[in-house]
């Protein structure tokens, strides 16, 4: 068998909380709250809490059993080690699937701001390639521009704020907040925790980052700290500008905010915010997407040349260019309208394992209270359950090919290598 080879520790705290934010702060800020409003009205702002409140402990959990298991994979590996095979190939099909479909979206979405009608596709796809080829290049690459990308949002997204705030703010909640019930709180949340989820792209990189036991869980808190402060600021700027009503309507809630406050020149701004955000949560998704593609391939849980590690640039150059075909081919193929929902069923599992996973650590291992964890891991199943009915059966579907998959891949390996140790 080829030797594993390692991947570069390159990375510093300010560089993992950094892509963390690439992730979260992206393109989800322009574009959650309008289907979380249809879904909860002004109870979004409720959904918003209960999205952070699962975000929350998931980090958490996501951050104990990053300093315990320091290794690029993220659930994948610690499902592996701390529930068994079965459960981290679960968790690492799932977030590959997931996040694939993710890619797409947030390629479409930068295209959707960026490139003339009937050229959105093949823009789209040139952006997969410009990004996948600078993760190619190596992780510093990835955490350099995503330093760029995040301050340009967040100035574009201050801006946005201001403008909103010069038409005068209204309150936020002058509709019954709970209105559209308990239902509708939580699909709201289901569909805002899509756009919290990006800081496993955190955990996915412990290979790559200085001191992981220490500098792991301080990104991932900081990181998620700071993406529940911004969106509760735009959650509430947002119900205060357009009313729940408009919300709901917008296909551009931000820019909609922005013009209506009378700064024109706010719109195209914010267009352009929105399409670098979309470019930065799509280039840690696919730094993501790669890295835990390889730790599965390193298991034989997808196959093993996939593992192989660039030897210049350190980076798992096969993983990213399949993961970059795939997540072309789709762009060009499918409507990807529903994404936001199917991707969020796959994320809910996966830290449903990474939950599960923190309560069986030993008390040695343990930074955190398990009470945290069992609240996480009820968050998740009941968000999961609250999601529209055609994201969970097409979740179910693939990951019922994936555990097909992997069982047969077990049942060949067993007649040509009786010893098998892949259970």
């Amino acid at each position: 068998m080829t030797p594993t080879i390692p991947l570069r520790r390159s990375l510093g705290t300010a560089d993992a909380v950094f892509i963390g934010l690439g992730s979260m702060i992206g393109a989800g800020v322009f574009a959650a709250f309008s289907p979380a409003a249809q879904a909860a009205g002004a109870g979004l702002l409720v959904g918003l809490l209960v999205a952070a409140l699962v975000a929350g402990c998931n980090a958490l959990a996501s951050a104990q059993l990053a300093a315990a298991h320091p290794v690029s994979g993220g659930t994948y590996v610690y499902g592996r080690e701390q529930l068994g095979h079965w459960w981290g190939f679960i968790a690492g099909w799932s977030f590959v699937v997931g996040k694939t479909a993710s890619c797409a979206a947030m390629a479409l979405t930068f295209a959707a701001y960026a490139a003339p009608e009937g050229w959105q596709k093949p823009v789209a796809v040139a952006a997969v390639i410009g990004l996948a080829a600078v993760n190619y290049r190596g992780v510093t690459r990835t955490a350099k521009l995503a330093r760029i990308i995040v301050v340009l949002v967040l100035v574009a997204l201050a801006i946005a704020v201001a403008a909103s705030a010069a038409s005068g703010l209204q309150n936020p909640v002058s509709t019954p907040i709970f209105a559209s019930g308990p239902y509708g709180i939580l699909q709201s949340a289901g569909l805002l925790f899509f756009a919290f989820a990006g800081y496993a792209r955190i955990a996915t990189m412990g290979e790559e980052v200085h001191d992981p036991a220490r500098t792991i869980p301080r990104a991932i808190v900081i990181a998620l700290a700071i993406a529940i402060a911004v969106y509760a600021v735009v959650g509430v700027t947002l119900l205060a500008t357009l009313g729940p009503a408009a919300l709901a309507e917008s296909t551009a809630p931000l820019r909609d905010a922005a013009v209506a406050g009378g700064w024109t020149w706010a719109g195209p701004v914010v267009t352009i915010g929105a399409a670098l955000a979309a470019l930065g949560a799509l280039l840690a998704l696919i730094a993501g997407v790669g890295r835990t593609s390889l730790a599965m391939a390193r298991e034989a849980d997808l196959p093993r040349w996939l593992s192989a590690v660039h030897p210049r640039f350190q980076v798992p150059h096969r993983a990213e260019v399949v993961v970059a075909i795939a997540i072309c081919a789709l762009v060009l193929t499918v409507d990807l309208r529903g994404a936001i929902g199917f991707s969020s069923f796959g994320v809910l599992l996966y830290y449903l394992i990474a939950n599960v996973s923190a309560l069986t650590q030993v008390s040695a291992q343990r930074r955190f209270p398990r009470v945290l964890f069992v609240l996480g891991a009820a968050g998740c199943l009941v968000l999961a359950a609250t999601l529209p009915p055609g994201s969970i059966v097409g979740g179910v579907i693939v990951l019922a090919l994936g555990l097909l998959y992997r069982a047969v891949r077990i049942i060949v390996a067993r007649r040509s290598r009786p010893a098998d140790e892949l259970l």
